[in-house]
């Protein structure tokens, strides 16, 4: 038999007091003797998406034993977004990514276990586990609690962003507080990962595109039935993994990015996607960039309206029209997919075209009839984001794509959201928001709030947001994010003042400010000294040691 990893802590007269342990924890001489699998469980009980992690890990577990393998489950933590979403939790949640990765990695590496399950559903944690897997490279698959299902609001489909929303229909007072309290108990109707194409159903159908996760990962819904089925099938699947050794960096090529963003472009995911793809290949040491992305969207036709996109479908919906083998089904359809790539699944990507299938072609369109021949997502450029920026186009308008306006300038999101609610602004004003980056905020807040209040107030595309933080899957509207360099790296939107003419051109790919080259070093020149604005503890070692969003907003290692 050849060698295992668990063999470090099972096999041989000086692993003696290991097995000692183990028995304390009442394995017999057959479990022992088969291989040792991770499953990897960041259940708690503050995430939605989470809740139902304990029966997902069970079922998980039990495939491993059908299969021949003995589990052990460890867990990891994770942050709900929506909750730390607006207050100095938000921090938190992108610099949690990386607790999530060293943990995987050091429970993996300490217990020595033959294959890891990774069991996820939300924003940070889904790319954590994808980087944990590529860092440790030791067979490895996926698998998520599923999305929630829409709540009904009257006849209306709703979930968490249409809340957020409301708040901004309240203040402009089309809403009334009693709407806002009927809304609030009805938007989430139970468990499962938020119901729109946000980040954490971004994340979970582009695990599928990667490869890492078996069909159905992203889209069958947390509260069916099939989404034990599928636990159990990834429980029973880890052990073909680990008996052929077929590991991550086999799965995470160069091909399988570029599957994975041009699903994203054809789904309009969240613009979060570009910062964890970009540190998910970072860990699995593939060379990719803002510019190949930007050169994928371009190429990549617009075929799945979501919510947030007004009027846009929910994931149970793209579950019933064929799920993610849809979508790749449309895209091989033409000559968008790299069909020369590994999968965790039996048969690879050839084995699940053959048998996807669409059955609503309003839900996932056909290539003659797209929403739009370029992907959902845009990368920027330009003298405000000489190493890039991100806009959700799917989110937008149509007849929003080139905007210019004055800037009204804000240190922070607390001190904009204020603002915002004051109506302390103009239609036509462009509201920056920064020192909110990786470095800065530091963490790289998600400004779904201020994006929500404006469109609750019917202000979608007519005032535009500009932010070196992030905004929300859930965001809607002209919202700039991910401005590179950010305002802590003495990037150029620390440059910008009141009135400052702001110029966003998508077909174009540009973010502008109407200053020239020197006007910019100048002012930046007078800026003082920047220093974190935590003084100990974990976000002030992040903020020293994180790097720009171009970059995937991963560590150093020095």
């Amino acid at each position: 038999m050849a060698a295992r990893r668990s063999d470090a802590v099972t096999k041989g007269i000086e692993r003696a007091p290991h097995r000692s342990l183990f028995r304390a924890l009442g394995l017999s001489d057959e479990e022992l003797d088969r291989p040792l699998i991770g499953v990897v469980n960041s259940y708690n009980e503050v995430i939605p998406g989470h809740q139902s992690l304990r029966q997902v890990a069970d079922a998980v577990k039990a495939g491993v034993r059908m299969a021949g393998g003995t589990p052990m489950e460890v867990n990891v933590l994770g942050i709900c977004d929506g909750i730390a979403m607006n207050h100095a939790g938000m921090c938190y949640s992108l610099a949690s990514r990386e607790l999530v990765v060293d943990s995987v990695e050091s429970m993996a590496q300490a217990h020595a276990f033959d294959g890891l399950v990774l069991v996820a559903s939300c924003d940070k944690i889904v790319p954590g586990m994808l980087m944990a897997a590529a860092r440790l490279n030791i067979p490895s698959i996926i698998v998520s609690g599923g999305p929630m299902l829409a709540g009904r609001w009257g006849e209306q489909a709703v979930d968490l962003q249409d809340v957020f929303s409301a708040v901004g229909a309240v203040a402009s007072g089309s809403m009334t507080e009693a709407q806002l309290d009927e809304l609030e108990r009805v938007a989430c109707p139970g468990c499962g990962s938020c119901a729109g194409m946000f980040t954490a159903n971004t994340m979970n159908c582009l695990t599928e595109a990667l490869g890492m996760a078996l069909p159905g990962n992203g889209t069958v819904p947390a509260v069916a039935g099939a989404r034990l089925v599928l636990a159990r099938r990834t429980g029973m699947r880890i052990l073909d993994l680990v008996r052929e050794d077929t590991k991550p960096l086999d799965i995470m090529t160069k091909a399988a990015f570029t599957n994975g963003l041009s699903v994203d472009m054809a789904l309009g995911g969240s613009s979060n996607t570009v910062l964890h793809l970009l540190a998910v290949a970072h860990e699995a040491r593939v060379d990719l960039s803002l510019d190949e992305i930007g050169r994928i969207s371009a190429r990549t036709p617009h075929l799945c309206r979501m919510s947030p996109a007004v009027g846009g479908h929910h994931i149970e919906d793209l579950d019933r029209a064929g799920g993610i083998p849809g979508v790749q089904a449309r895209l091989a359809e033409a000559g968008l997919l790299e069909r020369d790539v590994t999968t965790v699944a039996a048969g690879g990507l050839d084995g699940l075209l053959a048998k996807a299938a669409v059955s609503d072609a309003g839900v996932i369109r056909t290539l003659a009839d797209p929403y739009s021949t370029t992907g959902g997502l845009v990368v920027l450029m330009g003298n405000l984001a000489p190493q890039g920026a991100v806009i959700k186009k799917a989110a937008l308008p149509p007849d929003k794509q080139r905007l210019r306006g004055p800037a009204r300038v804000f240190d922070s999101e607390e001190a904009a959201t204020k603002a915002i609610m004051a109506r302390q602004f103009e239609v036509g004003d462009v509201l920056v928001i920064r020192y909110e980056g990786p470095k800065g905020g530091p963490g790289m807040r998600e400004m779904l709030t201020p994006t929500s209040i404006l469109s609750g107030m019917g202000l979608d595309g007519q005032v535009m947001l500009l932010t070196d933080g992030r905004f929300s899957g859930a965001t809607r509207g002209a919202a700039i994010g991910h401005v590179s360099p950010e305002a802590a790296a003495r990037g150029p939107i620390a440059a910008i003042r009141d009135g400052d003419s702001v110029v966003l051109d998508i077909p174009a790919g540009s973010i502008t400010v109407e200053l020239s080259d020197e006007e910019i070093r100048e002012r930046l020149a007078e800026l003082p000294t920047w220093e974190p604005r935590v003084e100990r503890g974990y976000l002030r070692r992040y903020a020293r040691l994180v790097t720009s969003a171009n970059t995937g907003a991963v560590l150093t290692e020095e």
